[in-house]
């Protein structure tokens, strides 16, 4: 339970030494860069972006390389590789992927220019067909589209409206031109939007036959051929066929990379992390001979980097404790159950300067809870060896993933407890099994017994239990905030804040426990609890509460407003009873997991006993618990979630701190060994 401690390193080191230096601290990946100087005189900043901007294109470009080769030659990978992880490589194999990076652009470019080859050849051959799908009406055509006629007769070649007939065509031009004679028209094909047609008629009629056809929707093929259409058609199939070997030879030539694309992989990660360190450089103050650089790093760290920095280079290095006033970067640091649910808290927020990491508190009671919502032996235990054979099958996965699946390792544990407690196996199944198959007479309470009780035989027990841990849970926070008022030596606050509360509600709770409302809801004889158990319920609600009313507004010089203030603040006892009724969710969600269970189990025997009813009780079994846990484990996550977030967290936490981003290469698709500092 602990966040690290940071301090602030200042180094100021030889010019000729910056980029060697910048190499070193992002390969530890200990320190986050922070802005040097407010007032930079004496020192400028170097343009880097040239420099980045190249190294972003060239991993770009072999991102898009490797896009290239996982179309034409995909990599066969398992429907677990998103947890595999990166690979692990040595420093010496990215060292020799920097020494040929030239070859393997060369690779990149090659691979990169036959996609766009394709691309193109794909383009004309789309061009081609549109070409041709235009020339189908025209196969009948024997002559070339542009073919004028002889000497004496001309050759009209277009369009007419779809709905044209021969016959109309002929009576047009008995209409329109009644003196012309000779015309001959052949319908060379038709569709529903036009009838595609040539006009054999006398040169000195040529321009009225036109002009009576273009009175009536006639039109010139917008792009007519000097060959016959099928000429046209044969020529434009030979293209696309060596357009198609073209291509073939293209994929090939990709297809022949893809023993290159480990390289290709290292060659990106290199030119992101330059891309990174040159990003950096361009931030830090130079003079001619020296530069600065300055950034937070965790306080167990700094030994390592000082050594690692001083053992090469002439520099001088500044630490420091940070500011009374400066809120410096946020890395937790908890044993190995505690860090599985770190996730959780980052997802409300890292601890400010001041407060503590609540984690490893919050982490046993997440699971508790966790497990007492869910409350199902069978259930616990899937998903235990679930997310056990996952974490032992998957090293390498990346560390926020392990830690989630680290939390549900543990829920699964405390799941198979609270389902030993409670009785719950895959619900009442055994009992079903045993009635429906065998006819086994299930005694009272079921073959296999709970350990403590059942819930759905006896809910207001369970209830009252419910209650009583959110009490508990509560009064953790309410005691953690106590924790950190003497911590920062506020006496007076933790007197009035914490003590006076405790008071308070603990004679409340005392006062409650004889009264005829609880007995009736927990089933008991209030005559079992002594007189001065309510007497000395009363005296200490009169005391925190008259304690609470003349304190809260403390601050406050006005009597009346400070009065007022304290009225105020006790009537946020409501806020408290309303945190431990949302306990009572740790019912709700038990007892559902139990009742839909029991539900699915009768479904399932209701086929009878027999190989058909074995068939149906499995299938009903095995989807039936599928999804009521799936639907429980995600009811389970989201209300544990929310217990920690309004009522624990409520108490005492505000979070806010700003998470550590140290400087180092942030490869996309390998791992670097290194040694480890944090």
């Amino acid at each position: 339970m602990a966040v690290l401690q940071m301090q602030k390193v200042s180094i100021c080191a030889l010019k000729k030494d910056r980029k060697a230096i910048l190499e070193k601290i992002q390969s530890m990946g200990v320190m986050e860069i922070s802005k040097v100087l407010d007032d930079d005189s004496g020192f400028e900043r170097m343009n880097t972006q040239n420099e980045r901007s190249k190294f972003e294109k060239n991993a770009s470009l072999a991102d898009m390389a490797l896009d290239i080769l996982q179309e034409y030659v995909p990599e066969k990978v398992s429907m677990f590789s998103g947890l595999e992880g990166k690979k692990l490589i040595e420093r010496r194999e990215l060292e020799t992927v920097a020494e040929h990076k030239e070859q393997i652009m060369d690779i990149v470019s090659d691979i990169i220019g036959n996609q766009k080859k394709i691309a193109e050849y794909r383009a004309n051959i789309q061009k081609f067909e549109n070409q041709i799908e235009m020339l189908t009406p025209w196969m009948m055509l024997d002559v070339p589209m542009t073919w004028k006629g002889t000497k004496s007769t001309e050759l009209l070649v277009g369009t007419m409206p779809g709905q044209m007939t021969l016959d109309g065509m002929y009576s047009l031009i008995a209409e329109n031109a009644p003196e012309i004679s000779g015309v001959d028209i052949t319908v060379l094909s038709s569709g529903q939007d036009a009838v595609y047609i040539a006009v054999l008629c006398m040169k000195k009629d040529a321009g009225k036959v036109e002009e009576v056809f273009r009175q009536n929707g006639f039109a010139r093929p917008s792009q007519p051929v000097t060959q016959t259409p099928a000429q046209e058609k044969e020529k434009l199939e030979m293209q696309i066929r060596d357009l198609q070997k073209e291509i073939l030879d293209c994929q090939e030539n990709i297809r022949k990379q893809q023993s290159e694309r480990m390289n290709i992989r290292l060659a990106s990660d290199y030119f992101r992390a330059r891309a990174e360190k040159y990003e950096v450089l361009g931030q830090l103050p130079q003079s001619k001979k020296t530069f600065m650089i300055s950034g937070y790093v965790p306080e167990k760290a700094v030994p390592a980097l000082e050594k690692a920095l001083n053992e090469k280079y002439t520099l001088s290095m500044d630490v420091e404790e940070l500011a009374e006033d400066e809120e410096g970067p946020v890395l937790l640091s908890n044993n190995g159950f505690s860090e599985s649910v770190e996730g959780v808290l980052e997802s409300y927020g890292l601890p400010k300067k001041g407060e503590i990491d609540p984690t490893t508190i919050m982490s046993f009671f997440y699971v508790f809870l966790f497990g007492l919502m869910l409350s199902d032996a069978a259930y616990g235990l899937i998903i235990f060896l679930g997310c056990f054979f996952v974490l032992k099958k998957f090293p390498r996965m990346e560390q926020s993933l392990k830690k989630a699946i680290k939390m549900f390792m543990y829920c699964g544990i405390s799941t198979l407890v609270w389902g030993v407690l409670f009785g719950g196996y895959f619900g009442d199944a055994i009992d079903v099994v045993a009635r429906t198959f065998f006819h086994v007479e299930v005694p009272e309470g079921g073959l296999v017994k709970a350990l403590w009780f059942v819930p759905l035989n006896d809910p207001m027990k369970m209830l009252i239990y419910s209650m009583a841990f959110g009490v508990i849970h509560l009064f953790t926070g309410l005691g953690i905030k106590g924790y950190m008022l003497l911590k920062d030596k506020k006496v007076l606050d933790f007197f009035c804040d914490v003590v006076l509360w405790y008071v308070f509600l603990i004679g409340l709770l005392l006062m409650l426990l004889p009264s005829e409302i609880f007995a009736s809801i927990a089933q008991i004889d209030p005559s079992i609890f002594p007189p001065a158990v309510a007497g000395t319920g009363k005296v200490l609600s009169i005391v925190g509460v008259v304690g609470i009313i003349l304190m809260s507004g403390r601050a406050n010089k006005n009597p009346g407003l400070r009065l007022a203030l304290g009225l105020y603040d006790v009537y946020n006892v409501t806020g408290w009873l309303s945190d431990v009724l949302s306990y009572s969710r740790l019912l709700a969600l038990g007892l559902a997991t139990g009742v839909i269970a029991s539900v699915i189990n009768q479904m399932g025997s209701m086929a009878g006993d027999g190989i058909f009813g074995a068939i149906v009780f499995l299938a009903v079994f095995v989807f039936g618990h599928a999804f009521n846990m799936a639907i429980n484990v995600l009811g389970a996550y989201v209300h544990t979630n929310r217990l920690q977030f309004v009522e624990f967290f409520g108490k005492f936490y505000e979070g806010g701190g700003k998470p550590f981003n140290p400087f180092k290469s942030s490869t996309k698709y390998v791992d670097v060994k290194e040694e480890t500092y944090l």
